[in-house]
């Protein structure tokens, strides 16, 4: 969905504009000629960030024509953005690199069992969350239940090991 520049700044008086809403409008509006940083600002990283993502393979390092700076064009931007929106829902940047290196081709079922994979772990993870936030919640009802000078229940429990996971 494109936003126009007058709702931008509308949207921006009222406070309701998003990084995300930011980079496409500003990604709508520049050349194909950026800087590392305008492309920065664009993507809503530092400039070191967008040197690490080159290193590590993540982004390419535009040649540099003799005696200027190096340039970058909208497929950089999205790039980065596509980085930045995949850690956003928890992809780390192993799984991310290997997402762009699907992306060059025909690669829907390998994307999808990726996602799925990374479905799982985060389904085990809120089940591992669940389990603590059980046990907190056990401790600070004895806790609450203890006596004043017997010790801490929460304290007891981690000292001897014995949690209620």
């Amino acid at each position: 969905m494109k936003m126009s520049k007058a709702s931008f700044e509308l949207e921006k008086q009222r406070g309701q504009t998003s990084k995300v809403s930011a980079a496409k409008l500003q990604m709508q509006n520049l050349e194909a000629d950026m800087t590392i940083g305008q492309l920065a600002n664009a993507g809503c990283v530092n400039v070191e960030t967008i040197r690490y993502y080159q290193r590590e393979k993540l982004l390419p390092t535009p040649k540099r024509t003799f005696g200027s700076i190096r340039r970058y064009g909208d497929e950089e931007l999205k790039r980065l953005l596509f980085i930045k929106r995949a850690q956003a829902i928890g992809f780390s940047l192993t799984e991310i690199t290997l997402l762009l290196q699907l992306a060059e081709g025909e690669h829907c079922a390998e994307t999808q069992e990726l996602a799925e994979k990374k479905l799982d772990v985060i389904k085990q993870k809120l089940a591992d969350l669940h389990a603590i936030e059980s046990a907190l919640e056990k401790l600070i009802s004895a806790c609450s239940k203890g006596k004043n000078g017997c010790g801490c229940p929460i304290i007891d429990s981690l000292v001897s090991g014995k949690t209620m996971l």
